[in-house]
């Protein structure tokens, strides 16, 4: 799952053969245990190897009728020692993207709405978060000569990184381990904003979007 024996998620040791810290090993069981809305699949991916002693990694994609809208990354990381620029021991780093139409491309306010979606899904979740910065990209293309005939493309991009809190019990109302923040909230928030980004409906009225995105082309794989 992961590349380097420090982020092995299943396994014991740390990269000087220590044992694996048991809020580490307990906020991974948090996200395997979260089951996502149909259209998004989740599967294991190498996790990063010099951003933090202990990395876990998921990449998702949002698949409807047939057709990819959206995919991107989740990875967890655990420093013991905590880093200050974290102000915690957790970190999460994320990448949302998925292609759109080109006149949503144009909407000056899309950076701010598709930002709100995200802040939106972590407070519908009760995800408890701080330091939480990120970038909104959205690139178009177009085609000239030979190439002509090729249609004119947009993508949006989110990229985004917060401190996950300890939490006293998670979404489904089981207690929190101390030390441990309540992971499967953030992932789920991550999840909902894949799902936004994908233009598919929110499963309730909670977190709802704000301006619903139309169709999308199927997005570049990561």
């Amino acid at each position: 799952m992961a590349a380097a024996r420090a982020h092995l998620t299943d396994g014991t040791e740390g990269p000087g053969g220590e044992e694996t810290p048991l809020p580490f090993r307990r906020a991974v069981a948090a996200l395997a245990g979260f089951r996502p809305r149909p259209e998004v699949r989740l599967a294991p991916l190498p996790a990063p190897r010099r951003l933090a002693p202990f990395a876990h990694a998921l990449e998702a994609s949002v698949e409807a009728d047939g057709e990819e809208l959206a995919d991107g990354r989740f990875v967890l990381l655990h420093d013991p020692d905590g880093q200050e620029a974290w102000r915690g021991a957790f970190r999460v780093v994320t990448l949302a993207r998925a292609e759109l139409e080109p006149e949503m491309a144009a909407d000056p306010l899309l950076p701010e709405v598709t930002w709100s979606w995200l802040t939106g899904a972590l407070r519908a979740r009760a995800a408890a978060h701080n330091e939480a910065g990120g970038t909104v990209t959205r690139a178009g293309s177009a085609s000239f000569g030979t190439l002509a005939d090729r249609p004119v493309t947009a993508e949006i991009e989110v990229r985004a990184s917060w401190t996950p809190l300890d939490a006293p019990e998670d979404t489904a109302g089981a207690p929190g381990a101390a030390g441990v923040p309540a992971l499967a909230g953030h992932l789920g928030a991550w999840c909902d904003l894949l799902a936004q980004c994908a233009g598919l409906p929110p499963e309730s009225g909670e977190g709802a979007a704000v301006v619903p995105l139309p169709q999308r082309r199927g997005p570049q794989p990561l």
